[in-house]
């Protein structure tokens, strides 16, 4: 009986039936690896630029807290420091003027961590400000 049908594969056809769509999962997983990368990057950029705002706002918060300690400024130096912590979009976690060291203000600022990596909980900032050095 002769074979008068379809032509069969070499080995050559069936290897490459084999490997057909390898490249679509491994272009499926090269993408979730590249969107996963992003989005760690997108939380750490939050990450980072919280701290700032943290640290800004409590340097601020310091300068003028201080002022207003040492009379340049009016107002009470926590009330002062309260408000502008506020106006840098961050809480006051604390205030306070260390006894022995006259017109020093130490403030602590908080702000909250957005996005996937809001579990840190929120980035700090300190700071101490007071009169120049004699």
């Amino acid at each position: 009986m002769a074979f008068t049908g379809a032509k069969r594969p070499t080995d050559t056809e069936q290897s490459t039936d084999s490997e057909r769509g390898s490249s679509t999962v491994a272009t499926v997983g090269l993408v979730c690896a590249l969107l996963i990368l992003g989005a760690t990057c997108a939380g750490l950029i939050g990450v980072i630029t919280a701290q700032h705002r943290a640290a800004a706002a409590a340097d601020l918060a310091a300068l003028a807290a201080a002022d207003a300690a040492r009379g340049l400024a009016p107002g009470e130096p926590c009330a002062v420091a309260e408000r502008v912590v506020q106006s840098n979009g961050a809480q006051l976690g604390g205030c306070s003027q260390p006894s022995g060291l006259g017109g020093t203000v130490d403030v602590r600022t908080l702000v909250d961590i957005t996005g996937p990596f809001a579990f840190l909980g929120p980035a700090e900032g300190l700071s101490r400000a007071g009169p120049p050095a004699s």
